[in-house]
């Protein structure tokens, strides 16, 4: 009888934020994972863009939603909500940024973080 694998709360976590972007049809979304790196902060990030305020807003607004449902998470810190062109959900091990396109681009922060180990997410259009 084969063993079922076990989800890492890690892994359900990001799972759950990376299912909240796509239903709010969030652009590019990227995760940055840190584990490998000595010294590193935190374990992730989880990156996407929006093409609005309106976006951005109801994106990061989805994720404190639908982790704290699925996983009963709440964030340790939020920031950005009052011009929403970056929107920053800290749940400790896991970062979450939400820009408008332009800042993202600005801001670059898979360039910025390019030593951790990338994994580009493909959402249906």
């Amino acid at each position: 009888m084969p063993k079922k694998k076990i989800k890492s709360p890690r892994k359900s976590q990001i799972e759950t934020i990376v299912e909240a972007m796509a239903e709010k049809k969030a652009k590019q979304p990227v995760i940055l994972d840190f584990t490998r790196l000595k010294g590193a902060f935190c374990d992730a990030f989880v990156i996407c863009h929006g093409t609005s305020r309106t976006q951005v807003e109801a994106i990061a607004g989805h994720i404190v939603d639908e982790v704290k449902k699925k996983t009963g998470i709440q964030p340790w810190h939020k920031e950005g909500f009052e011009n929403a062109e970056w929107i920053l959900i800290d749940y400790g091990d896991i970062v979450t940024h939400i820009f408008q396109e332009e800042r993202r681009k600005f801001f670059n922060l898979e360039q910025l973080w390019a030593d951790s180990e990338i994994s580009r997410i493909a959402l249906p259009e």
